[in-house]
């Protein structure tokens, strides 16, 4: 089943327009009751219609009451969302929250797409079901020409790299972003929101017009070392990786680090990710966790004969920084929603710099959510930040 909304251009004045105007309306509220949680985002988030709303939430919450209580609370209101590895709100990182995102229908016309089954994925009818999406949005806003596709996915799936290829194409050229839903750091299951319901294995697909600008992006502070090694056995279906260099995966990629196996952990992982080079670009296949036979599971795509690279980080708070200063570079966003590999949190961790990211999201006022894996345009890929940058619309003369 899928689902769509579209909303045509409203006058009247903006609400929170201002000197710190936000196009896109966030809020924040604590997952621990549900009731109070919805009722707080609801209100937060302003009056007059939306054309969409998007919820990134808590894996510890009570998801039934959550997306019941959502229903209910956004009447006509498309509401979409995904359980997290963490949230984006107004204050920076949070964990056991509701991190939210409005649209204004003035301002944005929405069009939802879901996918189910994707262990079962027909390309073909997926596909079909977002060129009808897409067409119908043009007819809904044929006065915007921005546009972007926000995509939220089951990140224990495994099935991010078929699904995206798909949509890609489908799209045309639309700008795709978006994240892996995840489930904290517990990797058990991951769900998706829509019209009602929280569904696993499957995801859901907002394609969005405005008359703001948008800025489609994705970035890391990663950069390869000279450190090599090959995939010499490996399951792909499953992304395991067995051997490399002909040797047990966790063990040889240990040595290489100049670690015990038993030391690796996901800071391990955060700290020394792998790179694989395609078209020209280096790109991270993040390593997930070791199973107890000392297979190394991934989060993205993996296969024998791959040669990939240890990467090394540079300076997490100063890169951030520049990063989203340069998203300013034409004028300053008046909203940025943004899927952050959870890798990048449990980096900060490590390195104590979470305090000092967090505190560059809420300065920029970044809202989303942590995932387990980003999707830029076609490509999956791990350990970065992708999102979209909206700019104040332009004035007519």
């Amino acid at each position: 089943m899928d689902g769509a909304h579209a909303a045509g251009t409203r006058t009247g004045p903006r609400p929170n327009a201002s000197a710190g105007r936000r196009d896109l309306r966030t809020a924040a509220a604590p997952a621990d009751d549900p009731a109070a949680a919805i009722a707080a985002l609801r209100a937060a988030l302003g009056p007059g219609p939306l054309a969409l709303a998007a919820l990134f939430v808590s894996p510890h919450a009570d998801l039934e009451a959550v997306a019941r209580l959502a229903s209910a609370a956004f009447g006509d209101t498309p509401v979409i969302g995904c359980t997290t590895a963490g949230e984006i709100g107004p204050a920076g990182y949070a964990d056991g929250s509701i991190a939210a995102a409005g649209f204004p229908a003035e301002l944005f016309s929405a069009q939802v797409c879901f996918v189910g089954d994707l262990t079962g994925l027909d390309r073909v009818g997926a596909a079909e079901r977002v060129q009808g999406r897409r067409a119908a949005l043009r007819a809904a806003a044929p006065d915007w020409g921005n546009e972007f596709a926000f995509l939220m996915v089951d990140g224990m799936s495994r099935m991010e790299e078929q699904l995206v290829a798909t949509l890609a194409a489908a799209l045309d050229g639309m700008p795709l972003f978006g994240g892996s839903a995840g489930d904290a750091l517990d990797f058990g299951r991951a769900f998706v929101l829509h019209e009602g319901r929280f569904h696993a294995d499957a995801a859901v697909l907002a394609l969005i017009r405005t008359a703001c600008r948008v800025q489609v992006f994705n970035f890391d502070n990663l950069r390869p070392a000279e450190a090599k090694m090959v995939v010499t056995g490996a399951d792909p279906d499953r992304r395991l990786v067995r051997e490399i260099n002909g040797e047990p995966a966790a063990r040889e990629y240990a040595r290489l680090l100049g670690l015990d196996p038993a030391q690796l952990s996901p800071f391990t992982f955060s700290a020394h990710p792998v790179m694989v080079r395609v078209g020209g670009r280096h790109h991270v296949r993040a390593i997930q966790k070791v199973e107890p036979n000392g297979d190394l599971t991934f989060f993205c795509a993996i296969d024998e004969g791959l040669v990939l690279t240890l990467a090394e980080p540079t300076d997490a708070a100063e890169h951030l920084s520049q990063s989203l200063d340069g998203l300013s570079a034409a004028g300053a966003p008046s909203g940025i929603l943004a899927c952050d590999c959870v890798l990048r949190r449990v980096a900060a961790e490590r390195d104590q710099s979470v305090r000092a990211l967090s505190a560059i999201l809420a300065r920029n006022e970044v809202v989303g959510f942590s995932t387990y894996g980003e999707q830029i345009n076609g490509v999956h890929v791990n350990q970065t930040l992708t999102g979209v940058a909206l700019y104040p619309p332009e004035e007519p003369a």
